[in-house]
């Protein structure tokens, strides 16, 4: 049988989440979830917490995620398993509500239903995924910030040049040499070594100028997330000055990370001098090391109030210390956007990925172009 719309959509939003979060969903996972609820029914939010946790979690490591993004998505998670498991009729599918989300059509016992409820916001955030963050309300504004802070940005690891034991890959002579001596000559295992992996930092350089305000929480949300995966990620603010909210932002809880950056930056709304800022940057920081080999995601507009030339010489200069630069600029959300400005004509050619980040979809998508690896540089 199909599944309604109104029970795939859903579903294949949760799947994104869990994919942005670091498990692996292949398609075939999220198919048997939806088989899974034409069994069981999605009008029960435990049904759906059930029929999604034996058919996307692999491991220990991916129960824990799924059950962090199950709450942040549906608004919570069963607190226990359930005793026995009804199997309502399947009309009860066309119940869940359409992208509308208003929840005032099917059957009005439903809607007194608390669980029910929480199964068909689901649909709902699909909406949300693609409005622009300064458009929305106070209500659906506290939802995305949720999600947001339950992403995990996180860049590739390297390869190290030190070589580490294992039961894999080119022989080890010398270990392999030592081993036959203190066995007298006899043959033993080939021992055998590979190059180690190192976790590749994160730099985060956020404008917070006037023009950049209404995004700059979220992209400092963003930013928090990825401190909490990555405790080497480095945050920095550009506006009249550079700030360094590392520190700030390693605070667990979103809410108290937030205000304690905010109580730091003393340029938010002002002007933006980034050709200025950025070289600050890497004189005092990114030449000793910060940005050398790292992705460095630099969120602005590109309106640039000093010179344009100062700007794409510092540009240039980062671009030979990173191992990536994604420029995440709202308005490339948008149809029909060209970088106009003299700031990102200066900056452009030195970026390997202009992005969007307007939304809740767009920092979706910025967390998985920063796991994946290198590619060929391709500006905007």
């Amino acid at each position: 049988m199909t599944p309604s719309p109104a029970v795939t959509e859903p579903v294949v939003g949760f799947a994104r989440r869990l994919a942005a979060a670091g498990v692996e969903v292949p398609p075939t996972r999220v198919h048997a979830t939806l088989e899974a609820l034409d069994v069981l029914g999605a009008g029960s939010l435990r049904s759906v917490y059930w029929a999604g946790r034996v058919t996307l979690c692999a491991s220990p490591e991916d129960v824990e995620r799924y059950d962090r993004v199950f709450a942040a998505y549906f608004g919570r998670r069963p607190d226990r398993p359930p005793r026995r498991v009804t199997v309502p009729p399947v009309t009860r599918l066309a119940a869940l509500p359409d992208d509308s989300g208003d929840g005032r059509h099917g059957d009005p016992e439903d809607d007194a239903d608390p669980e029910r409820q929480r199964v068909a916001t689901a649909s709902r955030i699909e909406v949300l995924r693609h409005r622009d963050v300064t458009t929305l309300g106070a209500a659906d504004r506290a939802e995305v910030d949720r999600y947001v802070s339950a992403l995990r940005p996180a860049a590739p690891d390297r390869t190290t040049r030190r070589l580490r034991p294992s039961p894999s890959g080119p022989v080890d002579a010398r270990r392999t040499v030592r081993s036959l001596l203190r066995h007298g000559g006899e043959p033993v295992d080939l021992r055998r070594h590979r190059h180690g992996r190192r976790q590749r930092r994160l730099v985060f350089l956020i404008d917070v100028s006037g023009s950049m305000a209404p995004y700059a929480e979220t992209l400092l949300r963003f930013a928090h997330a990825a401190c909490r995966v990555r405790p080497g990620t480095e945050v920095f603010t550009v506006g009249t000055r550079l700030t360094r909210v590392t520190r700030e932002l390693r605070r667990r809880e979103p809410a108290a990370a937030l205000a304690a950056a905010s109580a730091a930056i003393d340029d938010w709304s002002g002007g933006t001098r980034l050709g200025d800022e950025l070289k600050e940057f890497l004189d005092r920081w990114g030449q000793r090391g910060t940005a050398r080999g790292a992705v460095v995601v630099i969120g602005s507009d590109g309106w640039e109030r000093g010179d344009p030339a100062l700007l794409a010489a510092q540009m240039a200069r980062l671009a030979r210390l990173a191992r990536r630069i994604v420029w995440v600029n709202p308005h490339r959300g948008y149809q029909g956007y060209s970088p106009s400005t003299g700031g990102m004509r200066a900056a452009l050619p030195h970026v390997d990925r202009l992005v969007a980040g307007h939304s809740l979809g767009a920092m979706e998508e910025l967390a998985r172009l920063l796991a994946r690896p290198r590619g060929v540089r391709e500006g905007w």
